[in-house]
């Protein structure tokens, strides 16, 4: 069987289907979001009968794409405001087909040498953005040399969990061996995301042992409130085997106090890391890079690609500022890939949760290649800006109000007062199929949450949101004075 016959054919036919599906969501022709039950939609795709027939190919080909893409919520659409994922750059999308097609393991360097070289260089284009110290490739694993260095994980949760590994190898050396004590802790901002918590479960240190930063009236890390915390738990008998800060958080997109988290920290001697998963390209402006001031202070970082950087799933960055940390978090013996041989690169493999690893960098790096390092800038500060002019707004308007000023594209807010009239309005809002947006909750309250991560999504796009919020609002909210009438 010669399975790659018709590969240019219909590679030919999806492609074209793609295009369509770009212009259909850049210009609105197709609704945001379509939710249809699960079922209904493993019939619809015939699935069951592909695989009986194996007759991918074609028209049947074509058919099945249609149904699968008529399907996919839009991140292009001007209406697509919900998630943190990026409306990617469709050369960055061509990474990933010719990674899948490749298919180069390359955390073993022979097995991937140019998808290994790319890794290496976007690696260090970030190094030198944070500010430290890169290596050569012959000085990488240099156990005498105290250069930076990182990795590409898939996703921001397993970066997470990788960076905090470091943490604990260069807290605890003999942990690998005898497990980790009883009186570990790990401190976490309020507004953390979930997985840093599920981190420190999975590290067998126990979620109960994740404590929550005292923090200031908006939620961000309180510099004094965390000193005194660790304080307190050291004369407890408790070990902090790390700090975690904000760069910044999910909920409602505010940056921590790095530099004075740093202070802090380096006084006590404690491993600080930055999750900087969704705001680390701030680092990459002039107009907002003070965000991030003191973030060459920290010991670890995570920063995602795949949000504010326009690169296709899944692709995050962890650095290190010690090399060391990270080559120590794993102890890997694997005769049959780890022995003496001809080592013109190194294996990424030893700095890895995962031995078979994709060739993400390819798609990092033709993400950003596509369009300049000016032009991503360009894009994170137009939507940046599109935040704040948005919050601008509902501040003038006496039936809405914002949670926090935006200090990125998060932006949190309300119509009226009630939680569930948030849930309520989001519910319609979606069924009208124009927008996609979530809700959060925040100091106690239920907001309605934008993530503003289209580069098509202009003022009157989010104008056009905001009315008709009120317009659902506003019939919700009446529809419940008439029923509490009536009773």
């Amino acid at each position: 069987m010669n399975y790659y016959k018709d590969f240019l054919s219909n590679a030919e036919k999806v492609t074209h289907k793609l295009d369509t599906f770009l212009d259909d969501s850049i210009h609105q022709k197709a609704p945001v979001l379509i939710q249809q039950p699960i079922e209904e939609l493993i019939k619809q795709m015939g699935l069951a009968e592909h695989i009986e027939s194996g007759d991918l190919s074609g028209q049947s080909l074509e058919h099945f794409v249609d149904t699968y893409l008529g399907n996919c919520t839009r991140l292009h659409h001007p209406g697509f405001l919900a998630q943190q994922v990026a409306a990617t750059h469709p050369t960055g999308a061509l990474g990933s087909l010719i990674d899948g097609v490749t298919n180069n393991a390359m955390a073993i360097y022979e097995m991937g040498p140019a998808a290994s070289a790319i890794e290496f260089f976007m690696i260090n284009w970030l190094l030198s953005k944070v500010g430290w110290e890169t290596a050569d490739a012959k000085q990488q694993l240099d156990i005498e040399s105290s250069h930076a260095g990182g990795t590409l994980t898939h996703g921001g949760s397993l970066g997470n969990l990788t960076a905090l590994l470091a943490a604990r190898s260069a807290n605890l050396p003999d942990v690998w061996d005898e497990g980790v004590p009883n009186n570990v802790v790990v401190l976490v901002p309020e507004q953390s995301h979930y997985s840093l918590k599920r981190t420190v479960g999975v590290l067998g240190i126990g979620a109960s042992n994740c404590f929550a930063i005292r923090a200031d009236s908006d939620g961000r890390v309180d510099p004094k409130g965390l000193e005194d915390q660790i304080i307190e738990l050291k004369a407890e008998g408790k070990f902090i085997m790390a700090v975690v800060a904000n760069g910044c958080g999910t909920a409602v997109g505010l940056y921590d106090p790095i530099e004075a988290m740093a202070d802090v920290c380096e006084r006590y001697g404690i491993w600080l890391h930055l999750d900087a998963a969704h705001g680390g390209p701030a680092l990459l402006s002039k107009k907002y890079g003070h965000l991030l001031n003191g973030i060459e202070r920290v010991d670890s970082i995570v920063w995602d690609a795949h949000k504010m950087m326009m690169t296709p799933t899944l692709c995050a960055a962890v650095l290190v500022r010690d090399h060391r940390n990270l080559d120590n978090a794993f102890q890997t013996e694997a005769s049959y890939l780890l022995h003496e041989k001809e080592q013109p690169g190194y294996d990424f493999l030893i700095r890895n949760l995962e031995c078979t690893k994709a060739g993400i960098g390819l798609r990092f790096f033709m993400s950003v290649a596509a369009q300049g390092e000016k032009n991503l800038v360009k894009f994170y500060e137009q939507v940046t800006a599109l935040a704040q002019q948005t919050a601008d707004w509902i501040r003038e308007q006496a039936d809405m109000s914002i949670a926090v000023n935006p200090q990125t594209n998060i932006l949190c807010f309300r119509f009226g007062d009630a939680d569930q009239l948030q849930l309520d309005i989001r519910k319609e809002v979606l069924a009208e199929s124009k927008f996609y947006i979530s809700t959060t909750a925040y100091q106690d309250k239920r907001w309605l949450r934008l993530s503003i991560m289209s580069p098509n999504t202009q003022w009157q796009h989010i104008e056009e949101l905001l009315l008709d919020i009120r317009r659902i609002g506003g019939t919700i909210a009446g529809t419940i004075v008439n029923t509490n009438k009536q009773s």
